[in-house]
């Protein structure tokens, strides 16, 4: 990464604690950690419409009542829709049919509860924060803010059902680690963010110090490069927006922490 640019790109108004988004053409998708609506932001109209997933959707759920969807993916023409995992109210899986437009709800409690164990985590320790999808693998990407500070990659085997974990070190700000909010894979690479936040509770906030984005390796887990592109904001959405031969660019939602209905996605370039 030899160069990289934050700007803000558009303001929407009718959602709030953005965390995560996924681009297709001139439509974006965007998910929030205290509503359970899909969002469909059309580029072109500037015009949001709302996607009713459950059947009592909400928005601006209490804390202790969201399903904290952290992650949104694509795959297979599907969007699939994953709660953090840290509370059993936030072990629900939403896949959302672009062509059919069929919504269907999954609890995943039991694959969560598999994951925990399989790290010796607390029932309040797994925070899924990003999902990636492929032929082979679902990748987890723990949020490792918890009291045992686990962050790194789950990777559960679609064939055998096995699950590995592989800890992933980030850099400190003011002694603390960052620790991930979502990641992508564009070709045989994923770019991820990650924010330092004073906390040690996958459930209360903390002081934010700052968000980075770095790539690393899905196979082997190593980590390229990571750099820091805010000391205050807590970037929690990644989705690729245009590519070309030097340049990358990726939109990026925040999670500003407040109850107003309103979020602004930003566009990072980076030259390569």
């Amino acid at each position: 990464m030899k160069k990289i640019q934050l700007q803000t790109y558009i303001e929407i108004l009718g959602i709030g604690a953005a965390s995560g988004l996924v681009f297709i053409k001139d439509l974006l998708f965007i998910i929030s950690d205290n509503s359970t609506f899909l969002y469909k932001y059309n580029l072109n109209e500037k015009q949001l419409h709302k996607i009713k997933l459950l059947e009592n959707s909400q928005e601006n759920l209490p804390k202790k009542d969201k399903a904290d969807f952290e992650s949104l993916t694509l795959f297979n023409n599907k969007l699939y829709l994953y709660g953090s995992g840290s509370t059993k109210k936030r072990d629900t899986r939403v896949k959302f049919n672009m062509e059919t437009k069929e919504i269907k709800e999954k609890d995943i409690s039991k694959l969560y509860k598999k994951i925990r164990q399989s790290l010796s985590l607390n029932d309040d320790e797994l925070n899924i924060e990003g999902v990636i999808i492929d032929k082979e693998n679902f990748y987890f990407f723990q949020r490792g803010n918890g009291i045992q500070s686990k962050n790194g990659i789950f990777t559960y085997n679609k064939i055998n059902k096995t699950i590995d974990f592989k800890t992933v070190i980030l850099p400190k700000v003011n002694e603390t680690e960052a620790t991930f909010t979502d990641a992508i894979i564009v070709k045989d690479k994923v770019y991820f963010l990650a924010a330092c936040e004073n906390t040690t509770s996958t459930y209360n906030d903390g002081e934010i110090y700052g968000s980075f984005i770095g790539s690393l390796n899905v196979k082997t887990k190593k980590v390229y490069n990571v750099h820091q592109i805010s000391e205050n904001q807590k970037f929690e959405g990644l989705t690729l927006f245009n590519e070309k031969d030097s340049q990358i660019e990726f939109l990026l939602c925040e999670d500003n922490d407040t109850e107003g209905l309103v979020s602004t996605i930003y566009k990072l370039t980076i030259t390569i």
